[in-house]
């Protein structure tokens, strides 16, 4: 929201009371509290008739430092509040607070808030020897409208070339630089500014991010009003953010995930590949074994089978009983299906429409949300006469749980929590919930209860949704989705966009509708987006209109379908690190090229490729003639696919069949890529290939083979290379390979047993003649 007309006026009937200086301050041993007037005090008489701002400063984490700006502190607080892992509340946090004269410093960490009390307002945060940012003229305050709204009001100076990311799974430019935008959940598909994942914290290439704590709408200009700053704003009397020191981008998110909550862990049956019957097409158990049969005999590993709407009666979303018309005999289905190894998801949502039976039911339990006379709260659009759940009742919560007890009971596995965004404001909620600060918070109780009854029916490590909305602390509960997308080049990028967007903004696992949701792809955007799908952190096959079975899409795409499925398994152990480092750290398992080079100025503006996990760089195809422009950071990079090398810093354009794209291993890097192609879930350490890359005298790498059940490892190696001599000693007692190079480089077998064995340097950079490899 903009609230000035160029750099001295303000628009049309707003008023503003900025903080200009420091009138008094209270400084404790671990927090400061700073009292602003809006104008400059010159005598007795400025101190009447002006607003005062009271600013609280204090630490709840190390590198970590929160502002409180609040105009009147009597307004009635109604919630929901995020849940933090620090409070200002609590009796000590965990910075320490000095004063010099007029001075004032608050220091967590490396990170220091700095305060000169005798000069106009300014907040200074300083870290690692610099100004990391500031806080100035019209940095913190208020404005008042014609109508009486008043709206607290940040900003944060930006840096020349300093760039803004994040925000939430946002589709527009992957720099958020000259954007507004506003945190407000919106059902608006993949082509438009409006997101269904809205996350109020930025990150930018300068060291630091910010979590504005206010779970509703939150405004956002940044560079678009005062071109030099990031503003941000709500309608409310206080406004509150944390500034996360990193310095890099990996531990901003490491620490900003420990305020909000990290990614569970999901299965790891889930990496394998999804397909499901897609949304308005027609079919019955016929359709749904016919699919499965033609994947069998295909050759293409399924994992998940997915039921989407129609599992029930069209015009009664949700009533959670299979349509006897179509599914007859569902928990026999299940069964059937389970005993063919898949796992089965199916469609949900949070709302009852009206010819649901469960509508009268919770109607009269009172346990739909409500407008202010008591009235169920009621609209025609997606469901006729549909409600929603009053997520905020625990009776409510336990009454929609127990319907979806029993889908788990028939043997469903997981769930498609699908909507939760267009939630209205004019309604009250059971515990009293602020309308306005429930509309973005709905979406993240909707997917909690959901989510912790599968833990507490399946087990830790077995919970598992495919969400579409979510806002901060949301990525607790993954995996998230794209949600609804076009079938064409265009749409596959946005989808890019905005799964980066996301992974820097704290959530760790991300999907996408393969081959687009709405319309159908032609055959080389389905081939395309079949091997970025595949090499993403989890893989969907569904559809709008149109199914999303391969061999629909020509004998070609069951190729690539195939090849690329059997590439994801034999990648299993990596992949699954990778989620173990996002369940422990943040890190998404895609990640945005600054993530891993943030010294690189070209990854600060890559937005059409990423890493996957450490060591895998791709750039996904984009074209029909299979022309590809990628970048590659410093050294020597393999793909490894063919082998090809590619040495950078460097801009790289190459043309790719079907069957290959840029997809390249680190320099220096050793991927584990497991024996077992035909399922996700296998024996890893057994018989596990480890394909070194570019490995350069001196190099060093641990690698871990990771259990497939939940946190921990079933075995390590280390990798080290002596001249010519690559040397690995591992604690594992099963039978492993070595492989040099890409797909066609030098293998060496390992004999059973722990200890360390040598192996010759042939065909890596700078090989010399040695010996054969020997265990020791």
């Amino acid at each position: 929201m903009k609230f000035t007309d160029g750099r001295w006026l303000m628009r049309p009937g707003r008023t503003p009371g900025f903080a200009a200086e420091v009138a008094d301050a209270h400084v404790g041993t671990d927090r400061l509290t700073l009292y602003a007037p809006v104008r400059r005090v010159t005598g007795r008489g400025g101190t009447l008739n002006s607003p005062l701002l009271t600013v609280e400063c204090w630490s709840p984490a190390e590198g970590v430092i929160g502002v409180r700006a609040t105009h009147h502190a009597g307004s009635v607080r109604r919630g929901p509040e995020f849940a933090l892992s620090g409070s200002r509340f609590a009796d000590e946090g965990v910075g320490k607070v000095r004063r010099d004269g007029p001075l004032l410093e608050l220091t967590s960490g490396e990170l220091t808030l700095r305060v000169d009390s005798s000069q106009p307002w300014r907040l200074d945060f300083v870290a690692d020897g610099r100004v990391l940012t500031s806080s100035g003229e019209r940095g913190s305050g208020f404005v008042t409208d014609a109508d009486g709204r008043h709206h607290m009001v940040g900003r944060l100076s930006l840096g020349v070339g300093e760039a803004v990311y994040g925000l939430g799974e946002r589709f527009t430019p992957f720099v958020k630089n000259g954007q507004s935008v506003d945190v407000w959940q919106a059902d608006g598909g993949t082509s438009s500014e409006q997101a269904y994942k809205n996350v109020p914290f930025h990150l930018t290439n300068r060291g630091y991010g910010v979590f504005v704590n206010h779970p509703g709408r939150v405004s956002y200009e940044i560079g678009s009003e005062a071109v030099g700053e990031v503003q941000f704003s709500v309608e409310d009397q206080s406004l509150e953010y944390f500034l996360v020191h990193g310095p890099s981008p990996k531990k901003i998110l490491e620490r900003y995930t420990a305020l909000t909550g990290r990614p569970a862990l999901p299965p790891a049956w889930a990496l394998g590949l999804w397909l499901t019957t897609s949304f308005t097409t027609d079919y019955d158990e016929a359709t749904v074994n016919g699919f499965v049969d033609g994947m069998a005999e295909r050759g293409i590993p399924l994992s998940v089978f997915h039921f989407d709407c129609f599992w029930m009666r069209g015009h009664q979303w949700c009533d959670f009983d299979w349509d006897p018309g179509t599914f007859p005999d569902p928990a026999g289905m299940v069964a059937r299906l389970k005993e063919r190894g898949l796992k089965v998801s199916v469609w949900i949502n949070p709302y009852i429409a009206q010819k649901s039976p469960l509508f009268e039911e919770g109607r009269r339990a009172g346990h739909l949300v409500r407008r202010p006379d008591g009235s169920v709260w009621q609209w025609d659009m997606w469901q006729p006469g549909m409600a929603l759940v009053d997520f905020t009742d625990p009776a409510a919560r336990a009454w929609y749980t127990g319907k979806l007890r029993v889908l788990l009971d028939q043997g469903v596995d997981c769930f498609k929590t699908d909507f939760g965004e267009r939630v209205p404001t004019d309604v009250v909620w059971h515990d009293g919930s602020d309308p306005e600060r429930m509309h973005n918070y709905y979406t993240h109780l909707y997917n909690r209860a959901v989510f912790e009854l599968l833990r507490e029916e399946r087990g830790e490590g077995e919970a598992l949704l495919f969400a579409r909305s979510a806002t901060a602390g949301g990525q607790q509960y993954p995996v998230h989705w794209g949600g609804d997308c076009d079938s064409h080049f265009g749409a596959m990028a946005e989808s890019l966009r905005g799964g980066l967007s996301l992974g820097l903004s704290g959530f760790g696992f991300w999907s996408h509708d393969i081959g687009g949701f709405e319309g159908t792809p032609t055959p080389t955007v389905f081939k395309r987006w079949t091997q970025f799908g595949l090499l993403s952190s989890h893989s969907r096959l569904h559809g709008s209109s149109s199914y999303r079975v391969p061999w629909d899409y020509g004998e070609e795409a069951v190729d690539v379908t195939r090849e690329f499925t059997l590439l994801k398994h034999r990648l299993a152990p990596y992949l699954q690190r990778a989620a173990q480092q996002a369940h422990a750290t943040g890190v998404p398992v895609m990640r945005a090229m600054l993530l891993e080079f943030p010294d690189d100025p070209t990854a600060a503006l890559l937005d059409r490729q990423y890493m996957l996990g450490d060591d895998l760089l791709v750039a996904p195809v984009f074209t029909d003639d299979g022309t590809v422009e990628y970048h590659v950071p410093e050294g020597v990079w393999t793909n490894v696919l063919t082998g090809a090398r590619v040495t950078g810093p460097a801009w790289v354009r190459e043309r790719h069949d079907f069957h290959t794209l840029p997809l390249l291993a680190r320099p220096d890097s050793v991927i584990a890529l497991a024996a077992d192609d035909r399922r996700p879930v296998s024996a890893w350490a057994e018989d596990v290939e480890l394909r070194v890359h570019a490995f350069a005298d001196g190099a060093r790498r641990t690698v871990v083979i990771p259990r497939p059940d939940g946190p921990g490892e079933t075995a390590r190696f280390d990798v080290r290379r002596d001249g010519g001599l690559i040397r690995v000693t591992t604690d594992s007692p099963h039978p492993w390979r070595l492989r040099l190079g890409g797909p066609d480089g030098a293998l060496h077998l390992a004999a059973a047993g722990t200890g360390t064995a040598e192996f010759p340097c042939e065909g890596l950079p700078g090989a010399a003649a040695a010996s054969h490899g020997r265990p020791s």
